[in-house]
């Protein structure tokens, strides 16, 4: 019925439409030749717009406000124009987005502040068929040497995506023809991964979906080498991120507007020569594949990431004589001008430290820190220029800094930095201060330091992540290479410092005594040999080496002087089961070192209700810091842990003798098990307190009981035993076995079991929490979904359950229930006879587990 009635509607209309114009055409036909009196003469049709560039004055108008540099920007009222110059046609161009100014309604975490890099990119400006300019944005993922055969064949199967298609408004320079024209207003007007935000940057911000009716090009302005483009963007405000397990909470109606800047950044004409990483020197860096280096197949190259340090041309062969030369171009990082003005020098003074690094590179004054200019002495100038490297001032409760960097993608050259300085990072070094030296030092027995010594503690933190920015990451192991008890010797440890590298999470000199008498010389870290012979192998250039391929053997003999030498040591950040490789830790032996900690420790508590005092106050700071020494007590025991089942990585290359990984000796981990029985599973009494107790409401059952378990924890797990039957199975009766570590572990944590004494109360909730996880490792839990949960750490390993783990701890677990049994017969305390009962219970149900 439908059909039928939109025929006959059809119909209708047509057969209408076809009278009206006969109707008409007769009528014409009747007045054809008459002349109209008044009608108005017959215009003929405009002709249609005239297609590609116009006249450039047409484009670029009189109104025009121009600024010059690598690309000519006109802003023509409400329209912005690029004028992109031939000489710029298919150059790398990096596009780096920072938040120039955050909202005040975004987050403010580790993120969410201005200066914040949001998203990086390199470009490259192509004319296109058409009168178009395409913007393709370009990968280098591929060994970059376009000159390379099979570079040439890759890309060949490939093509570089093309990311914006612009028409060209007019010919560039008057309209000389020496470039074009193009209208960027709607681009930078839009939301895009070019010019804004990579999509997962947005959450931190809380950005939400995009609105163009609230944004706007702020203005633009162009550099020799850099257009620096600001935009202001708004967003709605998304939903928050939720705790695990929480649907997300709904976004607000309010927006979120942030003031973005994009800098293009023209990469430099002469790549820089790189140089090839190696795993034995710490450097961060860049990876790609690499399709000629192998005839028969592909490989995985990488560049270290480093500043373009070279001497001035006059001065070359004085730098290959061995002689210091200051390098072409320094490398400048200014300090924000939002910095408080009494920390400007500690920060700088924090920049300046690595030119004694520098200098074994053959280069001196070769970095600098500067306070930026204000704008009365230069309008000009600002720290969203890309060619300015800074430290970012940021008012934030978080208690860190970070050092990140720009590199070239082709070279790993680093073009910039920004780095992150939160305000509260003196929270952060005041507590670790007071825990770990007000033992040794009496400026830190308060709870606001005097400028001296905080200008001091950021002076170490900004040297170590300017170090990031040079291109060094973590070296956790160099503490390592120091006897402990070295770390006691005055004359030492001030001539050498506590740790061969800052880049170390070393911190202060926690071993020291007081009858020690070491002053802050042997306190702080400082840039040490580590530091020097790693600037030393990434900045040192080779000039016999004509390629980076070339400098491989000369760099592999460098790095062989130094083998064998524990100082030249370096120990990857997240390496899992290499004892050497931790943060927080100093010295060769943890055992040492830890009970020379906790002896300072010991000394600290009963002096913190007078330490913690502040005018007016409750006792918030008491209770803050009695953590801080319960947290450092806590990293004391997992560097002890660390040594139960750890394998050594000394990594070397084929030509180099000896074992990349070795166990750490029975020994020393018989050594560790002694430590964990006496200094934390025999009570730590001397945390309790009762004058912080009764001001706090500490629960110290809770606390010890916590500390205990951290220690269970790394002991008593399949990660830890799976390593130790590797070691057996490798090694033989010279390994820590299974058997070794659960006869150490009844010995310390059921001593009063075996000599039938009674239980006093913090043991009995060891003892408890020894079983629960016993009967956790033998019968696993289930979660929903049928996933069992192994207590420790994921290992390449046989599985759990076809290993002899399962073995071990049932025997063990029959033991014990022995033990507890017979001693529950002859105990005449009840508290402990109820205790022991209960023991016995649970290990029957664990070894016959009621279904």
């Amino acid at each position: 019925m439908i059909t039928n009635f939109r025929k006959v509607f059809l119909l209708a209309i047509i057969s209408f439409s076809f009278c009206t114009v006969n109707a008409q055409k007769k009528k014409n036909d009747k007045d054809k030749g008459k002349e109209i009196v008044g009608a108005p003469a017959v215009m003929a049709p405009k002709p249609a717009p005239k297609k590609g560039p116009k006249p450039y004055d047409e484009i670029i108008t009189k109104k025009a406000i121009t600024t010059k540099g690598m690309l000519t920007v006109h802003e023509v009222e409400d329209k912005f124009y690029f004028e992109v110059p031939a000489k710029l046609m298919n150059k790398d161009i990096l596009v780096l987005n920072r938040v120039s100014k955050s909202s005040i309604e975004s987050p403010k975490a580790f993120n969410g502040y201005a200066g914040d890099q949001i998203n990086e990119s390199v470009i490259r400006f192509e004319m296109g068929p058409n009168d178009k300019l395409f913007v393709r944005k370009i990968s280098y993922s591929v060994n970059p040497d376009s000159a390379k055969p099979m570079y040439k064949s890759v890309m060949n199967s490939n093509i570089q995506p093309i990311a914006f298609a612009f028409d060209i408004a007019s010919n560039a320079d008057m309209g000389k023809g020496t470039g074009v024209v193009i209208d960027v207003t709607s681009v930078l007007n839009s939301d895009n991964e070019v010019f804004g935000f990579e999509p997962n940057a947005k959450a931190s911000f809380q950005a939400g979906a995009f609105q163009a009716d609230k944004s706007y090009v702020s203005g633009i302005r162009s550099y020799p080498t850099n257009t620096e483009i600001k935009m202001v963007k708004t967003y709605g405000k998304a939903a928050g991120r939720p705790f695990p397990g929480l649907p997300p909470a709904p976004p607000s109606q309010s927006t979120v507007t942030l003031e973005l800047n994009s800098s293009m950044i023209q990469l430099p004409e002469r790549p820089m020569k790189p140089r090839i990483e190696d795993s034995r020197v710490g450097y961060f860096g860049i990876n790609y594949t690499d399709f000629d280096v192998n005839p028969q197949g592909v490989k995985e190259i990488g560049y270290i990431a480093k500043w373009r340090l070279e001497p001035k041309p006059e001065d070359m062969e004085k730098y290959k004589r061995g002689e210091l030369v200051e390098p072409m171009k320094q490398i400048v990082y200014y300090i924000d001008p939002a910095t408080p003005a009494k920390w400007v020098q500690p920060l700088i003074d924090g920049v300046n430290d690595w030119n004694i690094a520098f200098e074994k590179a053959g280069f001196k004054n070769a970095i600098v820190g500067k306070r930026a200019p204000t704008y009365q002495e230069d309008s000009t100038w600002s720290m969203d220029d890309a060619r300015h490297s800074g430290v970012i001032y940021k008012p934030s409760d978080v208690e860190n800094a970070y050092g990140p960097s720009t590199v070239d993608p082709r070279t790993g050259e680093i073009l910039e930095s920004h780095i992150g300085w939160f305000h509260n990072v003196m929270k952060l070094l005041h507590d670790w201060y007071m825990v770990q030296a007000a033992a040794i030092d009496p400026r830190a027995r308060k709870m606001n330091f005097d400028d001296a010594l905080m200008g001091d503690l950021i002076r170490f933190v900004s040297s170590h992540e300017v170090g990031h920015t040079l291109g060094l990451p973590h070296n956790f192991g160099s503490s390592a290479a120091v006897p402990v008890e070295k770390l006691r010797d005055k004359a030492w440890v001030e001539a050498n410092g506590h740790t061969p590298s800052i880049m170390d999470y070393a911190r202060f000199n926690y071993v020291a005594q007081p009858e020690d008498n070491i002053s802050i010389k042997g306190i702080y870290p400082r840039i040490g040999e580590y530091d020097k012979w790693s600037i030393e192998w990434g900045y040192r250039l080779i000039p016999e080496a004509a390629t980076a391929l070339e400098e491989v053997p000369i760099l592999d003999k460098w790095i062989d002087a130094k083998a064998g030498n524990p100082v030249y040591y370096y120990g990857r950040q997240g390496q899992p089961d290499d004892p050497r490789d931790q943060s927080e830790a100093i010295g060769d032996n943890a055992m040492k070192a830890s009970t020379y900690g906790i002896k300072n420790l010991q000394r600290i508590i009963p002096n913190l209700p007078a330490w913690t005092i502040e005018p007016n106050e409750e006792f918030g700071s008491l209770s803050r810091m009695y953590d801080q020494v319960a947290s450092q007590f806590r990293r004391y025991i997992g560097h002890v842990g660390y040594n139960f089942g750890g394998i050594y990585e000394n990594l070397k290359k084929n030509n180099q003798k000896g074992d990349v990984y070795s166990f750490v000796s029975k020994a020393t981990q018989k050594e560790a098990a002694a430590f964990m029985n006496k200094e934390v599973f025999q009570t730590p009494t001397w945390l309790i307190n009762k004058e912080i107790i009764n001001k706090t409401g500490k629960n110290m059952q809770v606390i010890i009981l916590s500390l205990q378990e951290s220690a269970l924890g790394r002991m008593l797990s399949t990660s830890t035993m799976n390593k130790l039957l590797v070691a057996e199975n490798s090694i033989g009766n010279q390994a820590y076995t299974v058997n070794d570590l659960l006869s150490d572990l009844k010995t310390g944590v059921f001593s009063e079991v075996t000599a039938k004494q009674p239980i006093e109360n913090y043991r009995r909730n060891l003892q408890k929490a020894y079983v629960v996880r016993l009967g956790n490792l033998i019968n696993p839990p289930i979660v929903p979904g049928g996933v069992t949960i192994f207590f420790g750490r994921p290992t390449p390993s046989l599985e759990v359950e076809k290993s002899d783990i399962p073995s071990y701890l049932k025997g063990h677990a029959r033991e014990l229930k022995s033990a507890v049994d017979a001693a529950a017969l002859t105990s005449s305390d009840k508290i402990t006879k109820y205790h022991l009962q209960d023991l016995s219970g649970r290990l029957k149900d664990i070894l016959d587990p009621k279904q």
